[in-house]
């Protein structure tokens, strides 16, 4: 463990001697007609950035030539064998393109392809949520943005450095969403971008073809069976924190997979890819509760969830283009908001579902939920307040944006 501390320090400090790089990218000509793509810190093929990268590929190919730019060669090799395009970060390649691209479209900071190759580019941050928990600079407990003491000023200069900036674009659901994100990025207003999430234009019926990797293409298959079967699809996705841990003090599994039985449920878990508690559910096993790998990208799932679990989540913002009832598990409620975010809305003010806090509750209202919904109302209120459009076309008018941006 000491030793991973040692080479993980050493990474990050050796970031120094690339500053005369991303000083010179700034002199490279860029190509407007070259749009670069990444995710996850270059970890995934996932979220806002695949599905306009899709579209794109799909719709747009003559105008632009969108690629892919990924820490994992697999990723690369996976989007060329379906007819895309992608490199390596590292590779010779994915470094000609970093410099010679016109536009960064990132969902956590430009590092998701390369920050240092990045001078002179346009960045969008197409982000991964609009939700009710604080971020970025927004954050008190944020160390990166909020440092206590000169030491950890020091310690996280080379990440604030690296993280998002007033002069980047930041992808915006709605006029109040616009107001929360130029506070949480420090974006000013005239760059936020009011606009749907590409994301979730696979939540309506349109002419997108979706490519699955083999670990989503066999959830998939998995859940069209469940179907088959007619069981209920119950997913349960947390976001991650500090206190997920407490999950095992409230839960009996035994207990609760009989009541899924009993009710001809399933049980899917979709942890966060941050979540400390992936292994653990690895691990579990049981007949009517299976887990799926926290890679698997979730907007290639939502859609087969009668029912979704989830607690201070944005994911829950994104289900609600299905109008599907929900089920809040905030078990941890008291130590998430003291210790790891603070929400922008009161809680059960902003989320109008039914919320459970322990297992007895949690097995009554999901159950309840099937027989009677009594939070649709709610429900579109909220949508209509974080999503400016939901009708499947976000990618489209984003696209035509980000030409603007350029000039195009």
């Amino acid at each position: 463990m000491q030793n991973q501390k040692i080479i993980e320090a050493i990474k990050y400090w050796s970031q120094v001697f690339l500053l005369p790089i991303y000083w010179l990218s700034f002199l490279i000509p860029r190509s407007k007609k070259l749009w670069v793509f990444g995710s996850s810190f270059g970890k995934r093929f996932a979220d806002n950035p695949r599905y306009l990268y899709l579209y794109i590929n799909q719709f747009k190919k003559n105008e632009i030539r969108a690629i892919w730019i990924t820490a994992d060669p697999e990723i690369a090799m996976f989007l060329n064998s379906n007819g895309m395009e992608s490199y390596y970060k590292h590779s010779l390649m994915g470094i000609w393109y970093c410099l010679r691209s016109a536009v960064y479209i990132f969902d956590n900071y430009s590092k998701d392809i390369s920050f240092w190759l990045s001078g002179g580019a346009k960045k969008i941050n197409l982000w991964h949520g609009s939700g009710n928990k604080k971020t970025n600079y927004d954050n008190k407990f944020d160390r990166v943005r909020h440092p206590r003491n000169n030491l950890e000023r020091f310690k996280t200069a080379l990440r604030r450095m690296s993280d998002e900036k007033p002069n980047h674009y930041t992808l915006a659901t709605s006029p109040m969403m616009a107001d929360i994100f130029t506070s949480a990025f420090h974006t000013d207003l005239n760059h936020i971008i009011i606009e749907g999430y590409p994301r979730n234009d696979v939540l309506f019926p349109n002419d997108l073809n979706n490519v699955y990797t083999e670990k989503e293409a066999k959830i998939i298959n998995d859940l069209n069976e469940c179907k088959c079967k007619q069981l209920k699809i119950l997913l349960y996705m947390p976001t991650f924190r500090n206190s997920e841990t407490l999950f095992f003090e409230v839960m009996d599994l035994g207990k609760f997979n009989d009541f899924l039985v009993g009710e001809n449920m399933i049980f899917f878990t979709k942890l966060h890819p941050k979540s400390n508690l992936k292994t653990v559910f690895q691990k579990t096993i049981f007949s009517n509760i299976k887990n799926i790998d926290a890679e698997v990208d979730p907007y290639t799932i939502l859609t087969y969830a009668d029912l979704l679990v989830t607690d201070y989540s944005s994911i829950y913002s994104d289900y609600l283009m299905l109008d599907r009832p929900s089920v809040l598990f905030p078990y941890d409620f008291k130590e998430y908001t003291e210790d790891t975010r603070e929400c922008y809305f009161e809680y059960d003010e902003y989320m109008p579902e039914v919320k459970a806090y322990n297992m007895d509750e949690l097995m009554k209202y999901i159950k309840g939920a099937f027989i009677i919904d009594n939070y649709e109302d709610g429900r579109m209120n909220l949508r209509n307040r974080i999503f400016q459009t939901a009708d499947g076309k976000s990618s489209e008018r984003l696209y035509y944006k980000i030409r603007n941006i350029l000039k195009m």
